[in-house]
């Protein structure tokens, strides 16, 4: 019986999503790797021939199990019609990826929009002379504020014009961005970067603010925040956001299970950090996951369908 309570107030934890502070947050995103360890105390109860043992370990595997089934999402119908928009996500490490690695990915992914995080003047400028430039010619950079880390900065480049420029508020810069394709048809792209919660009870309250403040869907205009959130589906935090209306790309095509962050060089942990959340309008044509040499994260590469009632 012992053996299982810890996966029974995993289990708990997770279906209330009652994590609060440090360090149960950062403790929540290994839940994947908590249902799979399940089979643990449902073995010990076995050999101890401890049926109540057994009975709260079956019962706290098939909670994980469910939550874990339940993040890859459903496929969605995807309305008729609609001009193509390719965005992408993309996290910098502090500046540290080489500039030839995100030129790459915007070139042979053929992205029409992408927001960056992590973002550095040295990086700014290496994008630049590597011809990011040629590519996505559009740009709104803003620099990280006096007093934050230099890879707080964010961006966003296109291919298309980008207007009604502005910057979400946050932990780090969070760039706002509108683009006009096809016959007029608008959409705004917020390049998300949200504090991490993994260091301390401050981390934890700083990452739930910048999570409550993200922008709303707007009846007004179609929006899409994209980037780094520093959460995964199995936050109570992040399953707040997406309730207040928006569509968790990967979740719309069955593929929200699949893992966006791993340290550089061990394989494991792989968790899944990076999101695009999209307004309910749109259609998710596609979603991908892109290696990014010399990136701790993989870009996420989202096929859009601007329907045409939205035009």
């Amino acid at each position: 019986m012992a053996a299982a309570l810890p996966w029974a107030a995993w289990a708990a934890l997770r279906v209330a999503g009652a994590e609060r502070g440090f360090p149960l947050v950062p403790a929540l995103a290994f839940t994947p790797h908590a249902a799979a360890t399940a089979v643990l105390p449902l073995a010990v109860a076995a050999a101890a021939r401890s049926r109540t043992g057994a009975l709260v370990a079956g019962a706290a595997g098939l909670a994980l199990a469910g939550a874990v089934r339940g993040n890859r999402g459903t496929r969605r119908p995807l309305p008729p019609g609609g001009t193509a928009l390719r965005i992408a996500t993309v996290s910098l490490r502090k500046g540290l990826v080489p500039a030839r690695s995100v030129v790459e990915l915007v070139r042979r992914e053929a992205v029409d929009v992408l927001a960056a995080q992590e973002l550095t003047p040295d990086a700014e400028r290496g994008l630049r002379e590597a011809g990011l430039h040629r590519l996505l010619p559009h740009a709104h950079v803003v620099p990280a504020r006096p007093g934050s880390v230099v890879s707080g900065s964010g961006a966003i480049w296109s291919r298309v014009p980008l207007h009604d420029l502005g910057n979400a508020p946050g932990e780090f810069e969070q760039p706002t961005a509108r683009v006009r394709i096809g016959d007029g048809a608008e959409v705004e792209v917020v390049s998300v970067h949200t504090a991490p919660p993994a260091t301390s009870p401050a981390a934890v309250r700083s990452w739930a603010a910048d999570l409550a403040t993200l922008p709303l869907p707007d009846p007004g205009v179609l929006r899409v925040l994209a980037g780094d959130f520093n959460a995964t589906p199995d936050h109570a935090a992040l399953r707040a956001v997406l309730r207040r209306g928006w569509v968790d790309a990967a979740q719309a095509l069955g593929l929200g299970s699949t893992w966006t962050w791993r340290p550089l060089r061990p394989p494991f942990p792989r968790l899944v950090l990076d999101h695009v959340l999209v307004d309910p309008r749109l259609g998710v044509r596609g979603c991908s996951f892109a290696r990014v040499p010399g990136s701790d994260h993989r870009a996420v590469v989202v096929d859009l369908a601007v329907p045409a009632a939205a035009r």
